[in-house]
């Protein structure tokens, strides 16, 4: 990535300096231990919270133990075995898809590379972030979950609507030390002061240098409209 392009560079250094100071512990709030884990709880995350992840995860980590787990489940029992996930029936197909390839292709293996990760069934860019960060100690991208991509807009760091071009403008203006950390510490704001549909921006740390609370014309993106 080229030079962090100003002033944008400089306001994205003073969020992150403001939300690390008010969110020190911000991390991935998904529970996991293994690659695979991480990675079969980042598929079922997709428009469901995490909380409800971690707690259909904690029994069916104990019943799928490994890629091999999931390749030879009978799909109708995985989609009841996680039950109150989002659309759960789609991803029971995900990752009875995601073991087979891993065991085919992949020796049963979480692979490390973007290309091989968004190759696996109900993967995109997002989801392969997730994984290389946690799990491979590689990050190369910023991952861009909802939160991040409404308060990125809000505070004017990108004009972008779609998560591709949000991360390429992201890339741009946050340090490339701060790439992981960047997603985190904007979900915590995001559940605790910037919600989607009515922001505190009376208690919110980066009021001064948030366009949207100064009256710039802000977007809601949940609703589509001004707020």
């Amino acid at each position: 990535m080229g030079e962090p392009l100003e002033p944008r560079g400089e306001q994205a250094a003073e969020v992150i300096d403001r939300l690390e100071a008010e969110y020190p512990d911000s991390t991935i709030s998904l529970n996991f231990e293994t690659r695979l884990e991480l990675l079969v709880a980042v598929v079922l995350s997709a428009q469901c919270t995490d909380e409800r992840v971690n707690e259909v995860t904690e029994e069916l980590f104990e019943k799928y133990e490994s890629a091999a787990d999931y390749a030879a489940a009978d799909e109708e029992q995985l989609a009841d075995d996680i039950y109150g996930i989002t659309f759960h029936n789609s991803k029971a197909g995900y990752l009875k898809s995601i073991g087979e390839t891993l065991v085919e292709e992949h020796d049963g293996e979480v692979p490390d590379t973007m290309d091989e990760l968004t190759e696996l069934s109900g993967v995109g860019r997002k989801t392969a972030n997730v994984v290389l960060q946690h799990a491979h100690d590689v990050v190369e991208g910023i991952v861009v979950d909802t939160h991040v991509q409404r308060i990125s807009r809000r505070l004017g760091l990108t004009e972008a609507e779609r998560p591709e071009a949000i991360e390429r403008d992201l890339l741009d203006v946050v340090p490339e030390t701060h790439w992981q950390q960047f997603t985190h510490l904007l979900i915590d704001h995001g559940r605790a002061v910037c919600t989607a549909r009515n922001p505190d921006c009376g208690d919110c740390v980066l009021a001064e240098l948030c366009p949207s609370e100064q009256g710039d014309g802000g977007v809601d993106l949940a609703s589509g409209e001004a707020w």
